[in-house]
C-alpha cells in the first residue's frame, strides 16, 4: 500500500483533491503514517490517500539527490528515486555536453527525467525515452512541474527503435538493477553496454552512464572513461565518445577538480612518513593514484597493493585527504587499546584497506572513551598487517 504502482493511481494525484493531499503531506512524519492515513481516509478515497502517501515518502527520500525545492515539486517511482542521477552530477555532465556545443540530446532510458532536467537547465533540448508508460508519465510531469516542458519531449518507446540522427549527442543510462538487485555484468544491463556503445558511436558526441566498478578492460578504446565522486562518494563512471579517446579521468564534485591520467607507472613503495594520503575514490577507480603521488614531494605507496600514499611533507591536493601519522604499530588490538586509552581518545574513526577487520567490530572491542579524537588505519605496510594512528592534517 502507498507505493505509486500504476498509471491510474498516479494520474489521480493531478486532480485538485490529489494536489491538496500532496501539499498537506509535504512535511508529514513517516513514523505517524498509520495515524495520518486513518485520518485522511475519513475524508478522501483510500486509493488516493495511499498514492499521495507513497509519493510524499518518495519526495522525502529524493531530497538527498535533488534538493528540497525540486524534490517537493517533482514526482517519483520507487525505482526512479533509487536509480536517478544526483542533481549535482547531472548538472556537471550537462555542462560538459553544453561546452562541447551540444544543443540537442537523445536521452535514452530517461527514467523519471532527472538527467533530462539537467540537460534542459543547461539550455539543451531533450528527447527523453523510456519504455515504461508510468515512468514516462512521471518524467513528463516533472518537466512540466519544473517549467521545462518546452525543452523536454518525453516519448514512451523502446530505445532500440529511436532514430538519434537529428541530435548532437546521445546519453544512455542503462538499467543496472534487476529482480535480484544490482547487476555487475555490463552485458546484462538493459539495454546491454555493447548496444549502448554502438548507439554512442552513431552520434557526434555521447555519454554512457555505467557503474563505477566497471572493469577497465571493458572500456572501449575509442571512449574516454571518467569516474565521478560527489562529496567523497563515488557515484558513477561515464564513457564519453567524441572527446578524448583512451583518456582516463577522475572528477571530484562539488569542487570540479579533474585529474587526467598520464600513463605513469605504479609509485614505488617507501617507508611510512609523517603524512598519509587517502586518495579520493574516483581517483582510485580511475587508476590514477600514481598521478597523485607524483604531485606530492617524495610520495610513495605504503604497500604495492594498497592505495595509500605516504610522504614526509604536507602538500595540499584536492585529490586526496591528508592525515598526520603519530604512531605506527604492528596489528595488535591490546596495544592499540592501551595507546588510545593513554591518549584519552573517545571519538575514533576507523579506516581500512587491505584488512579483514571491520571498523565497527574494532570500535566495539576498543570501547573508546575520552575527550580526544583519532583516526586509525588498518592496512598493510610492506606486506605486514599494520595500524597507523593519526588525525586529519591541518
Amino acid at each position: 500500500m502507498g507505493r505509486v504502482t500504476d498509471l491510474a493511481a498516479f494520474t489521480a494525484l493531478f486532480t485538485p483533491e490529489g494536489q491538496t493531499l500532496l501539499a498537506a503531506l509535504r512535511d508529514y512524519d513517516p513514523a505517524q503514517e498509520l495515524a495520518v492515513a486513518s485520518r485522511l481516509r475519513r475524508e478522501h478515497p483510500a486509493e488516493l490517500v495511499s498514492a499521495a502517501l507513497g509519493q510524499a515518502r518518495l519526495r522525502q527520500r529524493a531530497v538527498a539527490k535533488f534538493g528540497a525545492e525540486d524534490a517537493h515539486r517533482m514526482y517519483f517511482t520507487p525505482n526512479g528515486v533509487e536509480q536517478s542521477t544526483r542533481a549535482t552530477v547531472g548538472a556537471y555532465r550537462a555542462e560538459r555536453l553544453r561546452a562541447l556545443g551540444v544543443r540537442g540530446v537523445a536521452d535514452l532510458c530517461g527514467g523519471i527525467g532527472g538527467d533530462a532536467i539537467a540537460f534542459a537547465r543547461a539550455g539543451i533540448s531533450v528527447l527523453a525515452v523510456d519504455r515504461d508508460p508510468l515512468t514516462a508519465e512521471v518524467a513528463r510531469a516533472n518537466a512540466a512541474a519544473l517549467g521545462l516542458a518546452e525543452l523536454i519531449e518525453v516519448r514512451c518507446a523502446d530505445v532500440t527503435e529511436i532514430d538519434t540522427s537529428p541530435y548532437d549527442a546521445v546519453f544512455v543510462d542503462p538499467a543496472r538493477r534487476g529482480g535480484r538487485g544490482r547487476i555487475f555484468d555490463p552485458e546484462a544491463y538493459s539495454p546491454p553496454l555493447s548496444w549502448a556503445v554502438e548507439a554512442a558511436r552513431k552520434a557526434p558526441h555521447a555519454a554512457l552512464k555505467i557503474a563505477p566498478g566497471v572493469p577497465h578492460e571493458a572500456v572501449p578504446e575509442d571512449a574516454e572513461a571518467e569516474w565521478i565522486s560527489d562529496g567523497g562518494d563515488v557515484k558513477e563512471a561515464v564513457l564519453w565518445f567524441g572527446t578524448s579517446p583512451g583518456a582516463r579521468r577522475a572528477t571530484l564534485l562539488p569542487s570540479g577538480a579533474t585529474l587526467t591520467g598520464r600513463g605513469l607507472p605504479d609509485p614505488a613503495v617507501r617507508p611510512v612518513g609523517r603524512y598519509l594520503y587517502e586518495p579520493d575514490g574516483a581517483v582510485i577507480r580511475a587508476h590514477l593514484v600514481a598521478e597523485v603521488a607524483e604531485e606530492l614531494d617524495g610520495g610513495g605507496l605504503v604497500d604495492e597493493t594498497i592505495a595509500y600514499i605516504t610522504a614526509d611533507a604536507l602538500t595540499p591536493t584536492p585529490y586526496a585527504t591528508a592525515y598526520e601519522i603519530t604512531d605506527r604499530l604492528p596489528f595488535n588490538l591490546k596495544k592499540l587499546k592501551a595507546l588510545l586509552r593513554e591518549r584519552e581518545v573517545g571519538t575514533l574513526t576507523v579506516k581500512k584497506r587491505g584488512s579483514a577487520v571491520e571498523p565497527e567490530e574494532l570500535r566495539r572491542r576498543i570501547k573508546p572513551k575520552g575527550p580526544n579524537s583519532a583516526t586509525v588505519f588498518l592496512t598493510r605496510v610492506a606486506g605486514a598487517p599494520t595500524m597507523l594512528v593519526g588525525a586529519p592534517a591541518t
